[in-house]
């Protein structure tokens, strides 16, 4: 019979599974604003350097799955402590590496991170009781948000003056090590046992990696070229084909049935296109206020540390203090109704970018707004996946929850780039996009984000608060009650 080493300290464990989310989410989004830097002193070009990011969004979904499958067979903490090892030496590689192969390299490393997340909710599902559960998974998910926001802002710090980049990374070293030092105060629990569908887990990586590489590089290599097409059909039918496999597996790595299931389909799709319409919202307004407002008539003339701290911090800042107030109001009301009001209200707010940007004060206002909605929705998803999962999907529920975003994310990336570089106009030698051209990207942001809500109040039927629909999870003889302190 297993043993759990220590009582559980809930006050820990929720810190240890918000530090995680925290640092995938800014091992995403850190060198997104030092990529010309980076190019820069290593003497290559734009089109190389995307690797940077596209590696890691490659390596995630490769890897999210797998991680918490192997959470539920092997138990949460050895594989919450081994992911983020990797993560540290990964981090170690970037912060020192002077070749950009290392640092794809270690961005990939780097990219086994995102598992944290699914693994960090499944980790508060076993151990709290109801009662702490659905402000806890608010305050974890709500770092999402946050952990982008912070990583915007230091890199500006920590770049100014076009300063040695490796700086942001030693930074990801930092945040890994606290990291890691908090996962090993988790309690031991072990697994429930049993076989990985790693076939499966092949399978559904090539198929992610052919629909997300085509994504994130068509606006490099033409969406309507060879590759782009090729790489889109071998998603379709790789996709198709892992949908049958699990159809036949005993085990599957995902199970067709929870998929197909109608809450977790519309959350799923939810999840998507938040993640679209927050990286709309944040990719558009970095370039907008960076515009030059003496040739382009709007704008803020902003630099990269003005973008940082200004612009971004207050969306931040604030969605530090949404979170646990997003988590009250999942366990008052249920998460459905948060969900499609988070939504709503990012909607509105990212629409009013499109017609009210010519201050600094509508643009931050309208920023914050749609951030604190985002992280209202981000606290809300785990808590509506679970009220439709038996506690041994949570994990692998959550990490499609988190894959879906991510795929929402990168489209949302890729359109805004393909939207901007398409409607430009010349000031002296260089291209810059056209007001026109960020009206469109905020009102797509906004519409997408109304989509996500009405999906939601659509298509999920309304239940229970999640205050009294979480009840604690069943003990088995083999994964016994912790004492309690």
């Amino acid at each position: 019979m297993s043993q759990v080493t220590r009582p559980v300290r809930p006050a820990l464990l929720l810190l240890a599974a918000a530090a995680g989310s925290f640092l995938l989410s800014m091992i995403q989004s850190v060198p997104v604003p030092v990529l010309p830097q980076i190019a820069q002193q290593l003497g290559v070009d734009a089109t190389t350097v995307g690797w940077v990011t596209t590696a890691t969004l490659l390596a995630a979904s490769a890897c999210t799955p797998l991680l918490g499958r192997l959470g539920h067979v092997l138990g949460i903490k050895p594989v919450f402590v081994a992911t983020l090892v990797v993560t540290l030496v990964g981090s170690i590689l970037a912060a020192t590496a002077h070749d950009i192969g290392w640092l794809i390299a270690a961005r990939i490393m780097q990219g086994t991170s995102f598992g944290l997340f699914p693994l960090g909710i499944s980790l508060l599902r076993h151990e709290l009781p109801a009662t702490k559960l659905t402000n806890s998974m608010a305050v974890v998910a709500s770092t999402l948000g946050v952990g982008g926001g912070v990583a915007l802002v230091a890199a500006g710090l920590l770049t100014q003056h076009d300063a040695d980049y490796r700086r942001v990374f030693w930074l990801c070293v930092a945040v890994s090590a606290i990291a890691l030092a908090l996962s090993l105060t988790l309690p031991r629990r072990a697994g429930a046992g049993g076989k990985v569908d790693l076939v499966g887990a092949v399978v559904l990586s090539a198929g992610l990696v052919s629909l997300l590489l085509p994504i994130s590089q068509g606006h490099t290599w033409g969406w309507t070229s060879a590759r782009v097409l090729v790489l889109f059909a071998a998603a379709a039918v790789i996709l198709v084909g892992f949908l049958l496999l699990e159809r036949r597996m005993a085990a599957p790595l995902v199970s067709v049935q929870l998929l197909s299931h109608r809450p977790i389909l519309v959350t799923n799709l939810a999840a998507m296109a938040v993640g679209f319409a927050m990286f709309a919202l944040q990719l558009a307004t970095s370039y907008f206020v960076q515009s030059p407002r003496a040739f382009t008539g709007f704008g803020f003339t902003a630099t990269v540390l003005q973008t940082s701290v200004i612009f971004l911090l207050p969306g931040a800042a604030a969605s530090i203090v949404v979170g646990p107030i997003a988590g009250r109001l999942v366990g008052r009301i249920g998460p459905r109704p948060v969900l499609a009001l988070a939504c709503g209200i990012a909607a509105l707010a990212t629409a009013s970018l499109a017609f009210l940007h010519d201050s600094k004060g509508a643009v931050i206002a309208g920023f914050v707004v749609a951030s604190c909605a985002i992280a209202m929705a981000y606290a809300s998803m785990p808590a509506l996946l679970i009220q439709h999962v038996d506690p041994h999907d949570t994990g692998i529920a959550n990490s499609i929850n988190s894959i879906m975003r991510t795929i929402g994310g990168t489209i949302g990336s890729a359109l805004v780039i393909t939207i901007l570089a398409g409607q430009t106009h010349r000031v002296g030698a260089v291209e810059l996009p056209t007001e026109n051209a960020y009206k469109i990207s905020y009102v797509l942001g906004a519409v997408v984000f109304a989509v996500g809500g009405a999906l939601v109040l659509l298509f999920i039927d309304r239940t229970r608060p999640a205050g009294h629909a979480l009840e604690p999870e069943p003990r088995s003889e083999a994964v016994p009650q912790p004492a309690r302190a």
